[in-house]
């Protein structure tokens, strides 16, 4: 009986896979995509295409700019509002202390945390009748801005600036017989008051009520302080309430910078009152 073949007999075996060749292989091949997290497929090729752009140098630039700019605009307007304010001098009636033109800058703080002395300059708002200014020229949008917010000085059209002379309670009287203004019976030396001016030209005999000062410039004959509003609201005296802040330093003109120092010793030996 013959044997009926179908094939060649002759064909090689097949040889078993290679376990290391193929890993080999398989792994050097690309992969054509990837599964993230979530179970969707990426493409390798589109991080790049994800990514959000830059922002370019100038636009970088503007922005940190306006950061700054807002942060200024906000430090300034919470300082003019609770700590300290410019204000423009524009008469004579503190000379030679203070200057027509002068800038300063008073603090807040006075009255408030620290009480108001005797000696000390005080910007205050008009008790009423005090001022009789032609209106002023008005200011642009800009400036009435930058003055909202403290970058230009106050101009003073409805304030006032003066030296206390006189606090709650003091008896101040002028003059005495040497020419001198009395407070609670004790003379004050004034070395503040303008060269050749008498501290007073005109006797009063007051006593400040509660909650109240009594005011003079520095240069006599040309203040109208309290000695000539007793004719206005409250009598001449000015409310503390009405009270801005104590100037303390000169900040303009550059040649000009000084700080504005209470005289203590003038009244050092005022006593209190009875």
């Amino acid at each position: 009986m013959t044997q009926r073949h179908d094939g060649p007999t002759d064909l090689p075996e097949e040889s078993p896979a290679d376990p290391e060749t193929d890993a080999a292989e398989t792994d050097a091949a690309p992969p054509s995509s990837s599964t993230d997290a979530e179970g969707d497929e990426t493409s390798d090729g589109d991080d790049d295409g994800e990514r959000k752009p830059r922002r370019g140098p100038l636009r970088s630039f503007l922005h940190e700019c306006v950061i700054v700019l807002v942060a200024a605009l906000a430090l300034s307007l919470i300082i003019k509002t609770f700590l300290a304010q410019a204000f423009y001098i524009p008469s004579i009636s503190m000379e030679d202390t203070l200057l027509v033109g002068d800038r300063l800058v008073v603090s807040k703080l006075t009255p408030g945390p620290f009480e108001l002395e005797r000696g000390d300059i005080v910007v205050f708002l008009d008790p009423g009748g005090w001022l009789d200014n032609p209106e002023s020229e008005p200011l642009n949008p800009v400036e009435q801005v930058l003055t909202w917010i403290g970058i230009l000085p106050e101009h003073a059209d409805e304030h006032l600036i003066k030296r206390i002379i006189g606090v709650a309670g003091d008896h101040v009287v002028c003059c005495n017989e040497a020419g001198q203004i009395t407070v609670n019976g004790a003379a004050i030396d004034e070395p503040y008051v303008i060269d050749g001016a008498a501290p007073s030209n005109d006797p009063f005999d007051v006593v400040v009520p509660e909650g109240h000062l009594w005011v003079m410039g520095d240069n006599r004959p040309r203040s109208a302080d309290s000695r000539y509003n007793a004719a206005s609201v409250g009598g001449g005296f000015v409310p503390i309430r009405n009270v801005v802040g104590t100037a303390f330093v000169i900040i303009w003109p550059l040649d000009s910078i000084t700080w504005l120092s209470n005289p203590e010793e003038t009244f050092a030996d005022v006593p209190d009152p009875s």
